[in-house]
């Protein structure tokens, strides 16, 4: 969330700072009156911490998709078969831990691999022989929902071990004793808050040394004020429920490595200018059918996981495991400002857009909206974020 400004410019003004971000900030400002809306129109149940927590394990398997469809769209791709895949892995992995009582251990590990020639599978077709992403992932997303059939004879399989179940439905343990709140919940938000301040506080000192445009201090100490606020909120609420969700965890050290790998690995540029221009990225020594194989391997594993993380909230493997699922994943990315022509996304934007499609469902859930008004409304809300983005890139051009 650094300002992009050039140098010579003065006088900084909060309407300076939020035009030069706005495809950075608008849907962070979006999600936070979604929920002003809804909290009202719920009458305070939307942000009741239970409702919170709900919220977080209902919607974390959208949010690992996103975050492997991301990069997938970046790249000038798209994965229709993501949902398929998903239910396909998680129908495997019933038949490994619940009828072969293999370890749920190393049955994920299988899981994982065989969403990772899953997707190197669909990546041979994309990269090497060219055929377009649109065609070999719907191919996939029939052939893998015909498999899912196949492998579960039409019928759910349950009866998931308990461990299994809790890394989509457990949470981490507290401090012996009793305090009212879950500790170690809100000595986690006081350790990220003092993480966050020092890598802000480290980044300013770099830009500053390397002679880059930042934040006059006033509202640098505001920018950070307000995360601060907003982290240390989001952990007491959870703190005054059950704590943190270990999906909550996993969600989180998935986002940190691939927020890092985006920004700051060699290979996350070379995606980047992938899908900005793929015959210059070319030129420029990309390895551009290396590059979108291993983005399909990586969309794959990530299928897998969703699929593994469904399954163990649901309890079963059922045939209609992750039906929409690549829908919900497609419009996460493009409402959090991922751009369709490839080259522009970034992880947290695809999070918080997969948020605001979370906080629509269970809002309207919550005032009573029917499945067919639930889905003309997201439908129009992805058609207007996509117009904002075309909109503002236009602005720019």
């Amino acid at each position: 969330m650094r300002a992009e400004v050039t140098k010579g410019q003065s006088g900084w003004s909060l309407g300076r700072l939020f035009k030069g971000n706005i495809r950075q900030y608008g849907m962070f400002i979006a999600l936070l009156l979604i929920m002003l809306l809804f909290q009202i129109l719920t009458d305070g149940i939307l942000l009741k911490p239970i409702n919170i927590t709900n919220l977080i394990l209902q919607n974390s398997y959208i949010l690992i998709l996103a975050i492997g469809m991301l990069l997938v769209i970046i790249t000038g791709h798209i994965d229709l078969s993501v949902g398929s895949v998903a239910a396909f892995v998680g129908a495997v992995s019933a038949i490994m831990i619940v009828e072969w009582q293999m370890h749920f251990v190393p049955a994920m590990l299988l899981s994982l691999l065989i969403g990772a020639l899953i997707g190197a599978w669909q990546g041979f077709w994309v990269a090497y022989v060219r055929i377009p992403s649109f065609i070999v992932t719907l191919a996939g997303m029939l052939l893998f929902r015909g498999l899912t059939l196949i492998v579960l004879e039409g019928q759910s399989i349950s009866g998931y071990p308990r461990a299994f179940q809790k890394m989509s439905a457990g949470f981490i343990p507290d401090i012996p004793g009793e305090y009212g709140f879950h500790m170690v919940t809100l000595l986690a938000g006081a350790a990220v808050s003092l993480i966050l301040i020092f890598l802000e506080w480290k980044g300013r000192l770099t830009q500053q040394r390397y002679g880059f445009d930042v934040l006059p201090l006033p509202l640098f100490i505001g920018k950070l004020a307000v995360l601060l606020v907003i982290i240390n909120l989001f952990t007491y609420v959870l703190a005054s429920y059950a704590g943190i969700p270990n999906i909550l965890v996993m969600l989180f050290l998935l986002i940190v490595i691939y927020t890092f790998f985006m920004r700051k690995t060699i290979m996350g540029r070379h995606i980047y200018a992938l899908g900005g221009n793929e015959k210059a990225a070319a030129l420029s020594g990309v390895k551009t059918k290396k590059m979108t194989f291993w983005v399909f391997v990586n969309m794959g594993v990530l299928a897998a996981l969703a699929g593994l993380v469904f399954a163990a909230r649901l309890g079963a493997a059922t045939p209609k495991a992750g039906v929409n699922f690549e829908l919900d994943a497609i419009a996460a990315c493009f409402i959090g400002g991922a751009s369709a022509t490839g080259g522009v996304g970034t992880v947290i934007g695809a999070i918080v857009g997969g948020l605001v499609m979370g906080v629509m469902n269970n809002g309207m859930s919550l005032v009573g909206l029917g499945i067919d008004w639930q889905q003309g409304i997201k439908g129009l809300v992805l058609l207007l974020a996509v117009a904002f983005d075309l909109y503002n890139k236009n602005k720019t051009a």
